[in-house]
């Protein structure tokens, strides 16, 4: 566990969410998730999937997450609950699909990076992209602890050297070697149509794969 990190908000109760909250239990972190609707209907879910979690609507779950995650489709970021992540370390783990979200030029201006356009959009939250671009069939079945052979590494973008750092300890907590590319500008390096989503590869050959989206 982070030292200064005990606790995890999951917006999004879908397999992204549930895994996540699954890891951070394992890790020893209190886990609240939400889902779009009454924290009720999800409750018990929640209860069998990851025991120790509690649901919780999305602004309580960002009131009382010292790291909240953003495990939403990318085109419901305009309903986050803005005013209760005032301040807070958020971790955007969305990635854009067709299929769920529509014309991504109806939400996100073309060009930009998507978690630049949620950094505008959560002024007063410090955004960092991480574990967007590795599945949540890998990341379940694959944490390691450090040092392990094979062990598999998480890219994470963000501009503030201090929350990189957390969302790398925190990554390294749950079982995957963090590497830190650069600034959340850089964070388009690990969108899907990129050589780096669904990179499920250890720190060394995810470097390589960040590097050629360079070239």
């Amino acid at each position: 566990m982070t030292p200064a990190v005990q606790t995890i908000g999951i917006l999004g109760a879908g397999k992204l969410g549930t895994t996540l909250a699954q890891l951070a239990r394992k890790a020893g972190y209190e886990v609240y998730i939400s889902g779009s609707g009454d924290p009720q209907k999800i409750a018990l879910t929640i209860e069998v999937l990851v025991p120790g979690a509690r649901a919780a609507s999305s602004a309580e779950a960002a009131r009382n997450a010292d790291i909240v995650i953003l495990a939403l489709p990318l085109s419901k970021f305009r309903d986050l609950p803005v005013t209760q992540l005032s301040g807070k370390l958020v971790i955007d783990a969305m990635n854009y699909w067709w299929e769920v979200d529509g014309d991504r030029n109806d939400f996100i201006t073309e060009g930009l990076p998507s978690s630049s356009a949620v950094q505008a959009f959560l002024h007063d939250s410090r955004v960092v992209k991480a574990l967007n671009h590795m599945s949540y069939h890998d990341l379940y079945d694959e944490p390691k602890p450090r040092g392990a052979e094979g062990r598999k590494a998480i890219a994470i973008a963000g501009d503030n050297d201090s929350d990189t750092q957390t969302v790398a300890t925190f990554v390294d907590s749950l079982g995957f070697d963090p590497l830190i590319i650069g600034t959340l500008h850089e964070g388009r390096k690990l969108e899907a149509g990129t050589n780096v989503f669904g990179a499920d590869v250890p720190r060394a050959e995810l470097t390589r794969l960040v590097a050629a989206q360079s070239e």
